[in-house]
């Protein structure tokens, strides 16, 4: 494939997306009724939810007329499954937008789609069994990482850019057709994906992105030359999705919760809680993709020993660790006893009046007998009152009495 076609497919893929993006943003802005029948979500928050349908329109188009014009070559085939995985999943995904179900249900589905990249891939058995088990383990991790405005747009650009570099300087460039398409589209959206964000790619657009990121780097390093580093380079462009996995895993698996609930304790959150901007955490986490990507590209284009690709893994460890210190989750509200709250309310009244067998001629009971039932008398049989609070003594109470 010619250079002119792979930008033709870039620059069609980015306006399709603006485009598409920008009437999605107008519905979502549209005013509509705070809550549907039934206590459903608000129906502007369809579109935002659903706006990666944008992504995947605008490259999916850009790459079809691509291969209809016949710009992929003798690698049609590889490139058509790609796109028809990616699609799979990015209907699975448009589906859960609308109608949300549980996580474990997409396993079969992307496992099929994964299926279908590397059958019509050509490739071996054991390469076929390797490359599922990948596909689908790094598009569920970059899909991960859609949790914060802007954050997997980045991170999916820089590591898109990364793999059209390796393909570029592979054995096969009519692979670079779908990275370029995703690095334009990505490119185009992340203009309403920003914070505050308009729009987000939702399951629909993060699962196509992880997973035309996956299956282009498994068919990428299937057809690089032998003499190159791709087998050890090229898993390296996932470093900071497979980090981010690993954080939430052992965070959850420490803190006792179960595994497939999402909550907030993704890298992106942990920055939050160390007053990180939302910008900056997108700004950080693309900064620390880019250290792996040029990393991989580099010893890919055989301009750096492959004993360099152990600094990216090692740093993210050791990254993942320091924000393993950062606490996630909040303690649970213990709420106070109610017999401690008995004995604080409880009102210390028997301090406050003075006793009556102090006063002359009171009869208090006897030593080593229990308490009288009744009030405390005097000798005549009266009962006794006690003194007012006035400060003066009893004995001067007393000589008032008589």
């Amino acid at each position: 494939m010619n250079v002119l076609g792979i930008i033709a497919s870039g620059v069609a893929a980015l306006f399709i997306t603006v485009a598409l993006a920008k009437g999605a943003r107008r519905a979502a802005l549209r005013p509509h009724a705070p809550d549907e029948p039934g206590g459903r979500a608000p129906r502007a928050a369809v579109p935002r939810r659903a706006g990666g349908a944008t992504v995947v329109l605008g490259v999916g188009t850009a790459v079809g007329g691509a291969l209809w014009l016949g710009a992929a070559d003798g690698s049609a085939g590889s490139v058509a499954g790609l796109l028809a995985g990616a699609g799979i999943v990015a209907v699975l995904g448009l589906v859960h937008d609308l109608k949300p179900f549980r996580a474990v249900l997409r396993l079969p589905v992307q496992t099929a789609a994964a299926v279908l990249v590397v059958c019509l891939a050509g490739l071996s058995p054991a390469a076929c069994v390797l490359a599922v088990l990948w596909i689908v383990l790094v598009a569920n991790a970059f899909a991960l990482l859609d949790h914060a405005d802007g954050l997997l747009a980045t991170v999916g650009l820089v590591t898109a850019a990364g793999l059209l570099a390796c393909a570029a300087l592979g054995g096969d460039p009519a692979l670079t057709l779908l990275p370029a398409t995703l690095v334009a589209g990505l490119a185009g959206f992340l203009l309403h994906n920003w914070h505050p964000a308009r729009l987000r790619l939702g399951a629909s657009g993060a699962q196509f992105t992880g997973f035309a990121l996956a299956a282009s780097g498994a068919l990428i390093q299937e057809a690089a030359p032998s003499g190159r580093a791709a087998w050890a380079a090229l898993p390296v462009l996932a470093t900071v999705a497979l980090a981010d996995t690993a954080l939430v895993l052992v965070s959850r698996r420490r803190a006792a919760r179960p595994l497939l609930r999402d909550t907030d304790d993704h890298i992106a959150h942990r920055l939050r809680r160390v007053r990180v901007t939302v910008p900056g955490a997108a700004v950080i986490l693309g900064l620390w993709t880019a250290v792996p990507v040029t990393t991989a590209t580099l010893v890919y284009a055989e301009l750096l020993h492959p004993a360099f690709l152990l600094l990216p893994p090692a740093g993210s460890v050791a990254a993942v660790f320091v924000l393993l210190r950062i606490p996630a989750y909040t303690p649970p509200r213990t709420a106070p006893s109610r017999t401690a709250t008995r004995r604080t309310t409880a009102p210390a009244t028997g301090a406050a009046i003075p006793s009556a067998a102090s006063a002359p001629g009171v009869t208090g009971p006897d030593p080593g007998k229990g308490a009288p039932s009744g009030p405390a008398r005097t000798a005549t049989g009266h009962p006794t009152v006690p003194p007012p609070p006035t400060g003066r003594s009893a004995a001067g109470v007393a000589a008032e009495r008589s």
